[in-house]
Formats: structure tokens, C-alpha cells, sequence
């Protein structure tokens, strides 16, 4: 579902991405770990084509993402660390602009406004402009922007950032039960714990190399030693 070929992104003579391979599949929900300036953002930017690779392939769900954009984009819902919306648009009207975006019908689109009112609980201010929301309000409607269009991908840099507790629970309940229907997920974070609870395999970068890779199961668990080995790993 994605694959990273030989992928290498150099910004003149500062290489930060350095000749990744990863294949992630269907339904797996995949964590990418590393430290700041690892080249965790910068492989997502190519993930998401707003970076080209200096060399190397960036595939999803088949389609390479900087040779057929439209195929690959319309597979991937993204959600950035730094939640971007229209200040003078309200929440409904953001979810309109991106459903109109994916070419979905002004019904479709409602019906799913309605789903995710119900599922990330934005009834109380889907209807008032962003320059009013918190900074949990955002990411709620960023996440129900990117899953708007049932992508096949979700790539999510730091999910969890500005929500209070339940929020946190509503959204890690989404991502994980989307995995068990198909959904496959690329998430970037710091939070380790959140790691531990919710992937099934992760990777770990560093200077643009990764340097790790390591599988989670029901009978295989971090059991709270996934940080001991990060930094153990990354000093």
C-alpha cells in the first residue's frame, strides 16, 4: 500500500533522507519514529508529494506520487503536525471545500459531516469560524477532512497534539478500529506511549537512515520498553 524505493532527499549538500526502503501494507498501522531532524517530516512530505526525492520512488497504493499525483493523492487523507484550516470558514464549510476538492456529491459529503459530528463529537462548533477554535478543535477538523473521502492511506504527523483526554481516546479508537477495515496508517510521533498502544510495527530514524524495525503482535509486546530502547538506540 506504500512503498518507499531507495528513496534519498538531499537539500544541497545536507542529505536528510538517505536511501529509505519501507513497505508497509494494507491495514497496518505503522509508527515512524526518530528525534528531531531525523527526516521524519521530510519523508513524509515526499509521502505526500509536496517534496520530490532527490532519487528513489514513492509509491501508494501503487501509484507513484510524483509520476500520477491525482491516483496516488486520491488514495491518501493527510493530516500535518501544524493543522491548517481557512480562518474565515467555518468547520462545515472547510469539510465542503475538501470534499469538493476529491469531486465527492454535495449529499456525500453531507452524509459524512454527519458521521464524523457523531464520531469526533465537532457538533458543539463545526459551524463557527476557525479563527474560534482551540487548537484540539483544529486537529478534529483536520482529522475529519482527511478522512473525508474513505482514503486508503492516512498519513499523520502527530495526531494527538493540542486534544484533551477524551479527544485523544475518540481519535485513537478511529485510527485503530480504520486499521482493522483496511485503513492503512503512516503515523509520526514523539509519544512513545501512544506507540506502544496503538502500532503494529514501527521504524526508527535516524539521520536519515533508518535503523530499526521492529513488529508488534497480541502475543509480541513493547511492554513499556519501547523508550529504553529508542534512546538507547538514537543517543
Amino acid at each position: 500500500m506504500i512503498e518507499l524505493r531507495n528513496v534519498t532527499k538531499r537539500f544541497d549538500s545536507f542529505v536528510a533522507v538517505d536511501n529509505v526502503n519501507l513497505k508497509i501494507e494494507k491495514g497496518q498501522f505503522f509508527g515512524f519514529l526518530g528525534p528531531n531532524g531525523a527526516g521524519k517530516t521530510t519523508t513524509i512530505k515526499m509521502l505526500t508529494g509536496l517534496y520530490a526525492p532527490t532519487s528513489g520512488s514513492c509509491l501508494i497504493n501503487g501509484y507513484d506520487i510524483h509520476l500520477d499525483p491525482l491516483p496516488a493523492k486520491r488514495c491518501i487523507g493527510y493530516v500535518p503536525d501544524q493543522p491548517f484550516l481557512y480562518e474565515k470558514l467555518s468547520g462545515r464549510e472547510f469539510l465542503y471545500f475538501v470534499g469538493g476538492i476529491f469531486g465527492m456529491s454535495a449529499e456525500a459529503i453531507s452524509k459524512k459531516i454527519e458521521e464524523d459530528i457523531r464520531l469526533f463529537e465537532i457538533g458543539e462548533f463545526i459551524d463557527k469560524r476557525a479563527e474560534e477554535y482551540s487548537q484540539g478543535m483544529r486537529q478534529r477538523i483536520v482529522l475529519s477532512a482527511a478522512m473525508l473521502h474513505d482514503p486508503l492511506v492516512l498519513i499523520i504527523d502527530e495526531p494527538l497534539v493540542g486534544l484533551d483526554p477524551r479527544s485523544s481516546r475518540l481519535v485513537k479508537d478511529t485510527l485503530k478500529r480504520k486499521t482493522t477495515e483496511g485503513l492503512t496508517v503512516f503515523m509520526s510521533t514523539h509519544l512513545l506511549e501512544i506507540v506502544e498502544e496503538l502500532c503494529d510495527r514501527i521504524a526508527i530514524i535516524k539521520s536519515g537512515k533508518i535503523i530499526y524495525e521492529e513488529y508488534q503482535s497480541a502475543t509480541r509486546r513493547f511492554d513499556g520498553q519501547l523508550e529504553t530502547m529508542f534512546l538507547e538506540l538514537t543517543k
